[in-house]
């Protein structure tokens, strides 16, 4: 059908607030009486405390209270299910072991330097600083290991005292044994055994069909999620309830697990979060655990607390993504058909609970690439550093930027042109990829449109032309081009969508996903007026804070929430919509499907004259009560969306629906690149001169929206291939790069020169608005495109790890072969 809404450009409600600086994020509210609170860090990377000693602080005039880890409640983290698989790591089996237990967020046992012990509550900041100070702790030392291969290593430390390895959902020791160090030692990894490991086919009958086999190891590094706005939090307490502002990603998801770790049952939390500077995943559900030490504080000093979290702090506590060291063998036809793929990874997983982003990699890897014969195995390796956890693309932003080099450099050696090589490789829909479950069954594309993807932008790009500059020098400049392909999961199915037509001729659309920069709170509701042929104007998208009754809305993070939410707005509009229906049936006589709705009116079908106004309807069905306004919903709803209904029942007609719409598959989204670098051989520096994209995102609901987070998306990963990284001291665990000077984030001068996009628009069949997120796919495809121009320019042989630095470009060039420092992590 023609959209009249979906796939327009448009001014999001929010827009003047944030340009004109009236958007409140939750460093700008203030309280009468409020107190602030700094954290006391841990100086070691892990340690036990032995005794504390806060006397002289709690003497300081100005003081109000101390929280320790033993006022803190330990909890679980939250359930979350199929709404988060893109986070699951793959399937293992448990087995005997140590469970490691939850990561609390004040602790007697730092795992990591910087992880908070205690917090400080005073009337202002600089007071809960000098009152730390005044603070004596007793630490006791504990064995520490930064980096996962030295954990490995025979005779190398734990990171914990349960293990170093997960199997499953618990810790033992794994020791590789001298021959497997040896490996290490030559620049590779072994290929043996591992506690995580799947399967497709036969790969050593692959490998035998191969005309030629790449066999590569490459490191990709930790870096910080480096949100704009650190996850600052403020919180009080009134007539039992509590009331906290605070930087979460999710809003229906936080509020329902924050009141665990905050000792307030869920009905008696209210979350206000309108505006969130970036989370990138790292401000999801599971990771608010810190949020809830200033409401802690509240009900201690019976004021209001401010948490504002340092840029220094926000590194430690704010997340990061996996570091791997990968070892990959592939095996191609002659006609560049993958007829093998062969993995091993190492995962740096922090201290806290299994990542997924090494299970994710190798599902990406098995998307992008549909392998004949594939197999997995796969090492989560416990470590000294922050928690890490899903960062835009887990898993998949790695797996990009590791293979698609070397995609390049196999079609290289068989003579086969880059975007050709990957159209024999890319799926189809309804193809088969990623895990086998155990009947050998596994997952199929919903829709999968990567060829025309790459058809699209090698014909936008004049690929055919460009790709001859591969190598051309012109005085100390070489110039490289080079494409790539990312993939990344795009939206799960079955959260509740909420609206309300008023008396008064307006539709309330109700979101529970926070708004995050993204635009989607805004794009998923405009669906729902879509469907009611409801002028935008005349709608009222409310957000952002939980006393104004929100539904149960997805998750966001896997690039979910268009999919997710503009099917769950979808629902609530079909169930409006059936409602006017029968309201009309009853008013003026005949059956609901003799009716129709538009021009904000319901009438019979052939006669516009013979209905009523929303309006009129809206009346109506307060009058009838029951499931016309709200007071009657579907069993199927989740318990939050049928606590918002009721306390909404009766401003108007309600439509309140679960997604049920199911689909056969799973929803996977392609960005296809191109760039062209231009590098200096005389001092290692090199500019992106032009970068564009095509997607494959189904229906595209908001052009300019898209635009953003192509975009944004590709900067994020250009930051990622050149100078994003953390740098540990091995010898003492402690970070020497926790600021943007030493772990940069790009810039203005890091950007290409020119970028430019497109979509392929062709509509996902198994959605009914055709919408596919694709925020987290284009990172890997910003990271992969420059990372594979490089290798135009320089060739395939120099460069095996990332960040690129300036450095490692010069050495590289200087010495005519690999120059970087072997396989280890964080330096």
């Amino acid at each position: 059908m023609a959209y009249k809404l979906i796939g327009q450009n448009y001014q999001t409600p929010d827009m003047i607030a944030k340009v004109t600086g009236r958007s409140k994020y939750a460093e700008d509210y203030r309280a009468d009486g409020m107190l602030f609170t700094k954290l006391l860090l841990s100086p070691m990377p892990h340690a036990r405390v032995r005794h504390i000693d806060t006397s002289e602080a709690l003497k300081m005039p100005g003081v109000y209270a101390i929280l320790t880890a033993d006022e803190m409640p330990v909890v679980a983290p939250p359930t979350r299910g199929a709404a988060a698989a893109e986070e699951e790591g793959p399937a293992s089996k448990g087995g005997r072991g140590t469970p490691i237990k939850s990561e609390p967020g004040l602790t007697n046992e730092p795992v990591f330097q910087g992880q908070p012990i205690l917090a400080v509550a005073a009337i202002d900041e600089l007071t809960a600083a000098d009152a730390i100070e005044r603070i004596k702790i007793d630490y006791e030392p504990l064995p520490f290991c930064i980096d996962p291969l030295e954990s490995l290593r025979p005779g190398g430390p734990n990171a914990r005292t349960e293990g170093n390895v997960y199997y499953g959902t618990v810790a033992k020791t794994l020791k590789w044994t001298a021959e497997d160090w040896k490996e290490v030692e030559a620049g590779r990894l072994p290929m043996r055994e591992a506690p995580d490991t799947w399967k497709v086919g036969d790969v050593e009958a692959g490998f035998k069909e191969a005309a030629l086999i790449i066999d590569e190891t490459v490191v990709c590094q930790s870096t910080s999620h480096q949100c704009l706005e650190p996850r600052t939090s403020m919180a009080y307490w009134q007539n039992g309830k509590l009331f906290l502002h605070a930087s979460a990603q999710s809003t229906a998801h936080v509020s329902q697990s924050i009141g665990n770790w905050s000792k307030a049952d869920r009905k008696n939390v209210v979350l206000i979060g309108e505006y969130v500077g970036g989370g990138f995943g790292g401000k999801n559900p599971e990771t608010q655990m810190h949020s809830a030490i200033p409401a802690l504080l509240a009900k201690k000093t019976g004021r209001p607390v401010m948490m504002r979290i340092s840029r220094e702090d926000d590194h430690f506590i704010g997340r990061a993504r996996a570091g791997m060291v990968m070892r990959v063998r592939m095996g191609f036809r002659k006609d560049g058909r993958m007829v093998a793929l062969d993995m091993f990874v190492v995962q740096a997983n922090g201290p806290y609970a299994r990542g997924g982003d090494y299970g994710t990699c190798a599902v990406v890897a098995s998307a992008n690439y549909t392998p004949l014969n594939m197999r997995f195995r796969g090492t989560a390796v416990l470590t000294n550093t922050p928690p890490h956890g899903p960062q835009r693309g887990p898993g998949g932003a790695q797996s990009t930027v590791m293979f698609e080099p070397l995609i390049c450099q196999a079609a290289r050696k068989l003579g086969i042109d880059e975007v050709e090589i990957r159209k024999i490789n890319a799926p189809t829909t309804g193809m088969a990829f990623g895990v086998p479950e155990k009947s050998g069954k596994r997952n199929e594309f919903t829709s999968a449109f990567a060829r025309e993807a790459l058809e699209r932008g090698a014909e936008k790009f004049n690929w055919t032309e460009r790709r001859k500059r591969n190598g051309q020098l012109s005085g100390s400049k070489v110039i490289g081009v080079g494409v790539s392909l990312a993939n990344f999961t795009a939206g799960t199915i079955g959260f509740d969508g909420m609206i309300a037509l008023t008396p008064e001729g307006t539709l309330k659309i109700y979101s529970g996903v926070g708004n995050i920069g993204t635009l989607s709170v805004h794009d998923t509701a405009r669906v729902a007026a879509e469907f009611l042929e409801m002028p935008w104007e005349k709608c009222e998208v409310i957000w952002g804070d939980t006393s104004k009754h929100l539904p149960w809305s997805s998750r966001q993070g896997g690039s979910q929430t268009i999919h997710a939410t503009s099917r769950a707005n979808y629902a609530a509009a079909m169930d409006a919509k059936q409602k006017l229906q029968e309201i009309a049936a009853k008013e003026f006589g005949g059956r609901p499907e003799d009716y129709t709705i538009g021009n904000q009116r319901v009438f019979r079908k052939g006669s516009p004259g013979s209905g009523m106004s929303y309006a009129q309807a809206a009346k109506r069905a307060i009058e009838m009560g029951g499931k016309y306004d709200g007071h009657e919903v579907s069993k199927d709803l989740n318990v939050m969306t049928k606590e918002s209904a009721k306390a909404l029942a009766g401003i108007g007609l309600m439509g309140v629906a679960r997604d049920d719409y199911g689909r056969k598959g799973t929803t996977q989204a392609f960005v296809a690149s191109f760039a062209e670098v231009e590098v200096d051989t005389e001092t290692g520096e090199y500019k992106i001169l032009d970068y564009l994209c095509v997607a494959d995102c189904g229906t595209v609901v908001n052009p300019r929206g898209l635009e953003g987070q192509l975009h944004g998306g590709a900067i994020q990963g250009i930051g990622y291939t050149r100078s994003q990284k953390w740098v540990y001291d091995q010898e003492f665990g402690v970070a020497l790069a926790k600021r943007f000077h030493h772990n940069r984030p790009p810039t203005m001068l890091d950007i290409p020169e020119k970028m430019d996009w497109d979509a392929v628009n062709l509509p996902d069949p198994q959605t009914p608005v055709g919408a596919k997120g694709m925020a987290e796919a284009a990172v890997g495809a910003g990271a992969a495109a420059v990372r594979c121009a490089l290798a135009g320019a320089l060739g395939d042989e120099y460069l095996r790890r990332t960040p690129i630095g300036i450095d490692m470009v010069l050495a590289s060039i200087e010495a005519k072969k690999r120059v970087d420092v072997g396989l280890a992590s964080n330096i």
